[in-house]
C-alpha cells in the first residue's frame, strides 16, 4: 500500500497536466460503475480519495492523483454510460486518445472489467482499441467478492476466453485481493 496520495487536478487536455516533473503515469480505464474509483482508494488505502458514486458517469474529466510524490494515478471517465451527450462522449474520445498517444509519462493501462459482468461490448471496443493503439495495459478483473469463488474461476475462464493475450489480475477492493499484485506491478514501472 502506498503511504501518501493526494488529489491533484481534474482536466480534459494532456496539456492542461500537473505533471510538470516527467513523474510516470497509470491510467485506470473501465465502464462507468466498474469499480475504478474503488480500485484507486484501495491501493491509495484512503476511503476519500477517489470519489464512488451510487450514480454511474459522475467522473467528466481526467482525475490526477499524486501518490508518493513519486507518481501519479489517472481516473479517466467511465465509458458506455448512455446519458452523457455525445458531444461529451466525443470530446472525452479525442482527450483519451490524446492521452494515450502522446504521452510520454504513461507506463500502465490498467482496464477494468467487471468480474460478475464479465467483458461488455465496450470492454472489448477497448480492448482492441488499445492493441491498435499498442499502448502497454492489464486487464484488472474488479468485484471480485461480489460472486463466489467458483464462480470467479468461471468469470476469469470468460474473460480469457475473450481477452487470450492480456495478463489479468483478480481484485476486489473490498477484501483487497490482488491489490498487492497491482501494487507490484505499478513498483516496478514507476
Amino acid at each position: 500500500m502506498f503511504k501518501k496520495s493526494e488529489y491533484i487536478i481534474s482536466t480534459a487536455k494532456l496539456n492542461q497536466s500537473p505533471n510538470k516533473n516527467n513523474l510516470s503515469e497509470f491510467i485506470f480505464l473501465g465502464r462507468s460503475n466498474v469499480g475504478k474509483s474503488s480500485l484507486i482508494n484501495a491501493l491509495a488505502g484512503r476511503k476519500l480519495l477517489a470519489y464512488t458514486s451510487s450514480k454511474p458517469g459522475k467522473t467528466i474529466a481526467l482525475n490526477y492523483y499524486l501518490i508518493d510524490e513519486e507518481f501519479y494515478f489517472v481516473d479517466a471517465p467511465g465509458y458506455g454510460y448512455a446519458a452523457k451527450s455525445i458531444d461529451k462522449r466525443i470530446d472525452f474520445g479525442d482527450s483519451l486518445e490524446e492521452y494515450l498517444t502522446k504521452n510520454d509519462n504513461l507506463k500502465m493501462v490498467f482496464l477494468l472489467v467487471d468480474t460478475k459482468v464479465g467483458p461488455t461490448k465496450d470492454d472489448m471496443l477497448m480492448y482492441e482499441y488499445l492493441k491498435y493503439l499498442n499502448v502497454p495495459f492489464i486487464i484488472v478483473a474488479t468485484k471480485s467478492d461480489k460472486i463466489g469463488s467458483t464462480l470467479v474461476f468461471r468469470a476469469v475462464k470468460e474473460i480469457k476466453n475473450k481477452i487470450s493475450d492480456a495478463q489479468i489480475i483478480v481484485t476486489s477492493a473490498n477484501t483487497k485481493k490482488g491489490i498487492d499484485e497491482v501494487e507490484a506491478i505499478i513498483n516496478n514501472l514507476k
